[in-house]
């Protein structure tokens, strides 16, 4: 990072040299871990501990000194897995004579380890990024056990990248471990991240030399101590080509042993001799290894093709819809998502145009109809449009100059199916749905304008006539989105526009649609748009002068119809609010001793990526593709498995590099506070006295008539009440950071909307991962309400677990203004960097946030419509006038 490319020190050992270092050098065999290893992960899931045993036979038996076990999978009781194949490997002699080294991102699996080895171990790994106290406590824990430990290059800011930020963490960590708890050096190892290099990020070019040298200082400074490092990362980019990446590997550790690397966790028996590397790639791996040249990442990649399958053999390809003509070349390359060609195949069909736009208006789009014909035939799924459009992007991007060269000699414009204006209303911040409508469009020949998040109606309007759009689009996600896009609705018919109006999102409807947007706006048509797959057949409808006026007529009634249908009839029973309130959730307060947490308070909480990706639920992450199906069955799905596959390979694959790299930074807050429910209220207390009320939650309460004997529920039944004896509250908000956001748009600048989306989808998911590894912590340590608890990620999915964690602005609490004063007491904008905006939308969009009850019949529900009566006792209890609650509760008002 910033570095200069590195040039060999005048002192680089001789071969003889060499090979007396790598005669020292251990190989951390890397099969016997569930996390590097598919084959061994299935093994351990099936319970086929004999097999399993045999892998780590033969680790020891090509080369490995030391074997790695790690346990860590969702699906497994991980404790349990590492206790029974250490136990049986220790009686296997010819397994049992090299040492373990126990890997874990859990500490007490790391314990059962320690508890269950045969001699000496080496914990892997420690570090400071929870601070130096806790990391302390489990080198102590270590030393108890005699064994060595692991301790990565990773402080409380994050990883090390530079070999000077490498250093300084390791130099911190050696003089706490050996000064304050007296931690013999020799059992020190430092892992000082090595990181993918060739990742086509200038940034990270310098990351193999930064590796070597902070190791060099390491050595030199840090007396007696060990370095280490997990080989494979460094070749991540070239994943599925094992023969560079074996070259990689022996280049890397032939300049990386000379300056002072110990060991590294390597498939033993995957290492390739120095001597024995192809001339010709061990130049160009080592141009990247060192960074020799500014090319050296593009020249690699020249070549790597050539060595992509076994034993080094080139890969066969079918390349026979090479020899078609260069249209139907253009086709193929856009309905498969194919790059390789696509510049030299757009050049040779712009050598034969009259204009560069003929290309554009010819093969391409007729390639990309038919992926529109397929994508609406269902025969193509959303993943693989978006890489359609990815080809087609470059294409374009090929054709640009060209045409901007034709428009300064002729004064012509390009021409396209319509433009339409796209943005997120103000307040909200996200948009991963209106990007992938944006994208869908893009391929069916339409240009988008797209002004992103949080945008005022008069910017959206103002746009919308300068850049003399034919649609306006609106998107949004919460629910005070809608009071938002009605009165963009309203503007626009104040204003007299008449454009096509769309509305999507997901607390959108038809309904709200017909009842509260279209009356605001009958200029023009409203159109409610369900999903990706509906945008293009509507917006064809609506550019055409042809089918417009009857598309127009036709939803016109059918809003009517919605409208009519909520209008006739009586309307549904709503209980009175004092009889609901009777009718409550009823306890035997007296009785009831609730648990205490562990602090009051606040606690700032850090996540590891990898450990969060044990909890990720992947069904909504297809959803947000359009997949429809439950993970994992939707990737044997009839109808759309082969679309669920490609998009869950490629999706594994950002996954590991996101991991691998970093790129997201999860992190939250929680707290805890005394509390009592007074009648539909909850009051945070300053402290456990209860004699000053710090805060104040206002909760709804269900007022449908029911006909079972279930109680008319509100959040605050779940607490004890005023005067029973002090009860305890939680909060929390946690997000995956900013790292998305730049993420994302570098691959927008870089032509590639699918990994765009795809970053933001991850995000997402890591967000609600944080959110229910934070909640399992409460419960198990935190609150410790439920310590004993031990549920799989199926199992924490489908909240099989004792309390809840209700957010405002869901249907719990529908109201999204509480979140004011849950952010207020985390401090969640200083502690975790995540802010409200005047929706109060979180920003980043990828954030989580909520209360936690720990009451054993605590449940979600739904409020439900509410009747005036609880409007005005709620407007009254929060200090609102009717208008500002009626605003705010609007989406649940009983008709």
């Amino acid at each position: 990072m910033g570095c200069p490319a590195w040039s060999a020190p005048q002192n680089l050992p001789n071969k003889r040299h060499m090979t007396q270092s790598t005669a020292q050098f251990v190989n951390i065999g890397e099969r016997t871990n569930i996390t590097g290893s598919a084959a061994f992960k299935k093994l351990i899931v099936e319970g086929d501990y004999a097999k399993a045993v045999e892998v780590a036979r033969q680790q020891v038996e090509n080369g490995a000194q030391v074997i790695d076990v790690n346990m860590d999978e969702g699906l497994l009781d991980s404790k349990l897995a590492m206790r029974t194949f250490l136990r049986l490997i220790a009686a296997e002699p010819d397994i049992a004579r090299v040492p373990v080294m126990i890997d874990s991102s859990k500490w007490d699996v790391i314990e059962e380890g320690l508890k269950n080895v045969q001699g000496k171990a080496i914990v892997n790994s420690i570090s400071m990024k929870e601070g130096e106290e806790p990391f302390l406590e489990q080198a102590r824990a270590a030393l108890s056990y005699g064994a060595a430990v692991v301790v990565m290059a990773f402080d409380e800011t994050g990883q090390a990248e530079t070999a000077q930020r490498k250093f300084e963490i390791c130099q911190r960590a050696y003089n706490l471990l050996t000064q304050k708890i007296g931690f013999p050096p020799e059992d020190i190892i430092f892992d000082p991240n090595i990181f993918a290099v060739a990742t086509g990020i200038e940034e990270h070019n310098n990351y193999a030399v930064e590796f070597i040298e902070g190791v060099r200082r390491i050595k030199a400074e840090l007396p007696w101590c060990r370095t280490s490092g997990g080989l494979s990362n460094v070749s991540f980019s070239f994943r599925g080509n094992e023969p560079v990446r074996r070259a990689m590997h022996s280049v890397f550790l032939y300049h990386a042993i000379p300056a002072g690397l110990d060991m590294a966790i390597v498939n033993a028996g995957q290492l390739d001799i120095y001597d024995d590397i192809e001339p010709e790639l061990r130049e160009l791996v080592e141009d990247v290894i060192l960074n020799r040249r500014e090319d050296a990442t593009e020249r690699l990649l020249d070549i790597a093709e050539r060595y992509r399958g076994q034993k080094g053999a080139e890969k066969k390809k079918d390349l026979s819809w090479r020899e078609k003509p260069v249209n139907d070349r253009l086709a193929h390359a856009l309905v498969h998502g194919v790059t390789e060609f696509i510049v030299e195949d757009t050049e040779e069909a712009r050598q034969q145009a009259e204009r560069p736009l003929h290309v554009i208006e010819g093969p391409l789009m007729a390639g990309m109809n038919i992926v529109g014909d397929l994508f609406g035939s269902g025969k193509m799924f959303l993943p693989q449009v978006v890489k359609s459009a990815r080809v087609m992007k470059a294409a374009v991007a090929h054709l640009l100059p060209f045409m901007e060269k034709e428009k300064e000699e002729t004064g012509m414009v390009g021409k396209s199916n319509g433009k339409v204006l796209m943005a997120t209303v103000k307040g909200d911040v996200h948009d991963i749905g209106k990007n992938i409508v944006g994208v869908v469009l893009q391929c069916n020949g339409y240009e988008v304008v797209d002004l992103g998040v949080m945008v005022p109606s008069e910017t959206i309007l103002e746009t919308a006539a300068n850049e003399n759009c034919d649609i306006i689009g609106l998107s949004g996600l919460i629910t005070p989105s809608l009071d938002e896009m009605i009165n963009v609705a309203a503007e626009m018919q104040r204003k007299g526009m008449t454009q096509p109006l769309l509305i999507g999102g997901a607390t959108t409807s038809p309904a709200h649609t017909a009842v509260k947007i279209e009356p605001a706006f009958n200029q023009g048509p409203v159109v409610h748009v369900l999903d990706a797959s509906r945008a293009v057949g509507v917006v064809t409808s609506l550019i055409s002068n042809d089918t417009r006026p009857a598309y127009w007529e036709e939803t016109k009634a059918k809003y009517q119809k919605l409208r009519d249908s909520r209008s006739g009839g009586p309307a549904k029973t709503r209980v009175p609010l004092a009889d609901a309130r009777k009718l409550a959730a009823k306890d035997d307060w007296a009785a009831y001793q609730p648990p205490r947490p562990t602090f009051l308070g606040l606690k700032n909480i850090e996540f590891d990526l990898a450990d969060l990706a044990r909890y990720i639920d992947w069904t909504p992450y297809f959803a947000s593709w359009d997949l429809a199906g439950r993970y994992p069955q939707i990737l044997e799905d009839d109808v759309v498995g082969e679309a669920a596959r490609t998009l869950w390979q490629d999706t594994q694959v950002m996954l590991q590099q996101l991991i691998g790299e970093q790129w997201l930074k999860p992190k939250g807050v929680v707290g805890f506070w005394p509390a009592n429910s007074d009648v539909d209220d909850i009051a945070v207390w300053t402290d456990e006295t209860a004699s000053e009320e710090r805060a104040s939650f206002f909760t709804l309460r269900q007022q449908m008539e029911k006909s079972n004997d279930k109680p008319h529920f509100a959040l605050s039944d779940f607490l004890k009440p005023k005067g029973a004896g002090v009860d305890y509250l939680g909060g929390f908000c946690v997000t995956a950071g900013e790292g998305e956001a730049e993420r994302s748009k570098a691959f927008i600048a870089a032509g590639d909307d699918y990994s765009s989306i795809m970053v933001k989808a991850l995000a997402d998911r890591f967000a609600e991962a944080a959110a229910e590894r934070l909640h399992e912590m409460v419960r198990r340590e935190l609150w410790a309400y439920a310590p004993n608890e031990a549920l799989d990620n199926e199992a924490l999915i489908s909240e099989k677990y004792q309390g809840i964690r209700p957010a405002p602005g869901y249907p719990c609490q529908p109201d999204h203004t509480e979140k004011e004063t849950l952010f207020r007491l985390l401090e969640a904008e200083d502690r975790c960097g995540v802010a409200l905006t005047t929706s109060y939308a979180m920003t980043p969009a990828a954030s989580v946030s909520g209360l936690y009850f720990s009451h054993p019949d605590a449940v979600y529900f739904a409020v439900g419509r509410i009747a005036k009566d609880q409007v005005e006792d709620y407007a009254k209890r929060k200090g609102w006038d009717i208008n500002t609650a009626e605003k705010w509760l609007r989406p649940i008002l009983s008709e």
